[in-house]
């Protein structure tokens, strides 16, 4: 039991999540992705005539199944299979994060920044309602998310995949060294 609650090798979880991809596409022919799962959900609840939500969203429940057990992995994770503790990061990222005033490195996410306190903060809410907006936005904008275009779009030659993989990867890079900077202080 003491194995599974420690960090996993990347190259043991990397061909672990990478087989996903053959496995879904052969034993279901389904692809893998996650952000389409908000749209079968809304299709489902919301009783609108949108066009965008006319479809059988049923044909595509398991994948609602799919990301209830990715929620409900997370919460088994993180509540039952963690240690306690501080996360480790890269001794220069967490010396460069507390200059920017980032101190809480116990969890996952720092308090400092994505708490129910700091949501009424100005640089909470940035990080928190107006990050998670731009993250809705560009996953749509996108035709997918990271997951579903790094890992399932690549792995199947799709180009415009590979596209959509180097800008996410090009924004990460703008967004970490020139624009979190600058938000850390707000």
């Amino acid at each position: 039991m003491e194995y599974i609650k420690q960090p996993w090798p990347w190259y043991i979880a990397g061909p672990l999540i990478g087989l996903v991809v053959p496995a879904l596409l052969l034993l279901g022919n389904k692809t893998f992705g996650i952000s389409s799962s908000l749209r079968h959900i809304c299709a489902a609840c919301i009783p609108a005539n949108i066009n965008f939500f006319k479809y059988d969203w049923k044909k595509e429940s398991w994948n609602l199944f799919f990301a209830l057990g990715i929620i409900l992995g997370g919460f088994i994770a993180t509540d039952l299979l963690s240690v306690p503790g501080n996360v480790h990061i890269n001794p220069a990222t967490a010396n460069l994060l507390r200059q920017q005033g980032v101190k809480d490195f116990t969890g996952l996410l720092p308090k400092d920044i994505f708490s129910f306190t700091q949501l009424f903060t100005l640089r909470g809410f940035v990080f928190i309602v107006v990050g998670g907006f731009l993250v809705g936005f560009g996953t749509r904008y996108a035709g997918g998310c990271t997951s579903g275009h790094a890992i399932m779009g690549i792995s199947s030659l799709q180009w415009p995949s590979l596209v959509a993989t180097c800008c996410f990867m090009i924004g990460g890079f703008i967004m970490t060294w020139l624009i979190l900077p600058f938000l850390l202080q707000l």
